[in-house]
């Protein structure tokens, strides 16, 4: 029983892929707006009904594989030491997930997805992958966080953590000279040593 499962598993894996990459191709060969679901379907040698049964929509099955690493790096943070500074533990998950997805060499899909980066469809989608990754991860630090407001410091500390993490990747996308792991180390210790903006109730400028 278990073994059928996992074949199921496998195969649903396999489809859901087929349908990402067949996207990702006639999207950078036609311009996003011109692909239809259609001609994703017909390209992954499925039905329209089986794409819908994955992805509610073209820009999704994009996504999808951005989608994937944020689901690995979220199970990377929760191995992490129990015991780890929140910020080392987020920081140790981005760069054992740069070298298990990106290595030292830009992926070879990399260009395509580079060509259709800042797209509405796709910036939407990526908005909300984000914040529930940010939610989950902040669920995580609640209870690792010491001292008042554990659950507004840790959803501060996720949205910080995503920040300079999105930022890295999206600098490291266009200019790929290095290991991203590289440019995310840089970024997060960037992020991590930023001054603190001191909020008074004076108005800005007043005296």
């Amino acid at each position: 029983m278990e073994e059928s499962t996992g074949l199921r598993e496998r195969k649903k894996a396999a489809t859901r892929l087929a349908l990402h990459e067949a996207a990702l191709r006639l999207a950078t060969e036609h311009g996003l707006d011109r692909v239809t679901v259609e001609a994703i379907a017909d390209a992954a040698n499925v039905s329209r009904r089986t794409f819908s049964n994955y992805f509610s929509s073209k820009e999704e099955a994009i996504f999808h594989g951005d989608a994937v690493r944020l689901r690995r790096l979220l199970e990377l943070v929760r191995q992490q030491p129990p015991d780890d500074p929140p910020w080392r533990a987020l920081s140790r998950a981005a760069e054992q997930l740069a070298d298990e997805a990106y290595g030292d060499d830009p992926p070879p899909w990399l260009v395509r997805r580079r060509q259709l980066r800042g797209h509405p469809g796709l910036v939407a989608q990526q908005v909300a992958a984000y914040t529930t990754i940010e939610r989950d991860l902040a669920d995580e630090f609640a209870h690792r966080l010491a001292g008042p407001d554990p659950e507004l410091r840790s959803r501060v500390l996720a949205a910080t953590f995503l920040a300079g993490l999105r930022v890295a990747v999206q600098h490291w996308t266009d200019h790929p000279d290095g290991p991203l792991r590289d440019v995310i180390r840089t970024a997060l210790a960037q992020a991590a040593s930023a001054p603190t903006v001191e909020v008074t109730g004076a108005p800005p400028g007043g005296g």
